[in-house]
């Protein structure tokens, strides 16, 4: 077939016709290029694609790169199967065994722990969407109308909007499993802002799958759109800001009991340790309360200098674990620990 037949069946340009042939030539496919008025593109008779070339870690890489649970709850498990099939009949006998070794010896967990995991029952039709491209109708519920921010809440019937809920036709342009949460990602279409928005698929309370599809903005990439935004959702969660007073065991320690990222940044900005060799930090934390958990366990390491209700909150906890733990609390306990709480 000529390059102008090709392109014409294939709905591109002769050019790209060209450039591919060319890749193809040059990736061990046997096209060639016959010039001439009875010229054109051909194949060798008889050539099949083949994947007896797969080496041992190549093949054990593709079947660890599934996410079983992750095809399931989208609808994809019994397509995926059959794929792993297709591919394990064309492996050489020798690697046959690929997916069973694998299976034995790699699992993958995605949700955190004590956590039990539901898969949202509108995921298929949003994985159908972004496979096809397809425009969805659907009514959310925002985080401050669901009321708290881990439950979305009952979910509304069918074409029925809850107090609340938002109403918006999407275009999906891709899914994330984080922690074990299902996040979509999309543009909404009467944005004037062209802007793409993160929701959580269990907060959707209803959605349609509309026939028109959208044209895709080919810049878009979806791991690092989803690695800015999350990154943009932790620093807005960190809204409190404490000051503190640490030693060098508690300086060390800041990292692993708190946000990590916030850690490092207010003892990278902090002065120099004074004269007793305490650093004095301001750090940033989610609230108050958050702030009370994960500082009390620093004990004496950790002072808490600002802000006065804070401070003042652990300075009662201190008293209580005086009191609890103290020699007159009728324990066995010699006050050590609990001496060191009173100063």
């Amino acid at each position: 077939m000529t390059a102008a037949q090709l392109a014409a069946e294939l709905g591109v340009s002769e050019r790209t016709i060209t450039r591919d042939a060319q890749a193809l030539s040059e990736a061990g496919v046997p096209v060639y290029a016959d010039r001439g008025r009875s010229g054109g593109y051909r194949l060798v008779g008889g050539y099949r694609t083949g994947l007896t070339g797969l080496a041992q870690g190549e093949a054990e890489a593709l079947f660890l790169s599934g996410l079983p649970g992750a095809l399931r709850e989208m609808g994809l498990a019994d397509a995926a199967s059959a794929a792993r099939l297709k591919v394990s009949a064309a492996l050489v006998p020798s690697l046959r065994d690929t997916p069973d070794a694998v299976a034995r010896r790699f699992h993958l967990d995605a949700p955190g722990w004590f956590r039990e995991p539901r898969t949202p029952e509108l995921l298929p039709l949003f994985a159908e969407a972004v496979w096809g491209d397809r425009l969805v109708s659907a009514a959310y519920r925002p985080p401050s109308a669901a009321g708290e921010d881990r439950d979305a809440g009952p979910r509304a019937a069918p074409g029925e909007e809850g107090p609340g809920d938002v109403t918006r036709e999407l275009a999906p342009y891709g899914l994330v499993l984080k922690a074990g949460v299902w996040y979509l990602c999309a543009a909404v279409t009467a944005a004037q802002d062209d802007a793409f928005r993160v929701y959580r698929i269990d907060r959707f309370r209803s959605a349609e799958l509309l026939e028109e599809r959208f044209r895709r903005d080919e810049s878009f990439a979806l791991p690092e759109f989803w690695e800015e935004r999350a990154a943009q959702f932790a620093r807005s969660l960190l809204r409190y800001e404490v000051t503190l007073r640490l030693t060098e065991a508690g300086a060390a320690r800041l990292p692993h009991a708190t946000d990590r990222g916030a850690a490092e940044e207010a003892l990278a900005t902090a002065p120099p340790p004074d004269a007793e060799g305490r650093v004095t930090a301001r750090l940033a934390m989610e609230s108050e309360e958050v702030a009370l958990g994960q500082l009390l366990p620093l004990g004496p390491d950790a002072e808490v200098l600002a802000p006065p209700a804070l401070r003042a909150r652990l300075t009662a906890a201190a008293r209580g674990l005086a009191e609890l733990y103290g020699p007159d609390a009728g324990g066995a306990s010699s006050g050590g620990a609990a001496d060191g709480l009173r100063g």
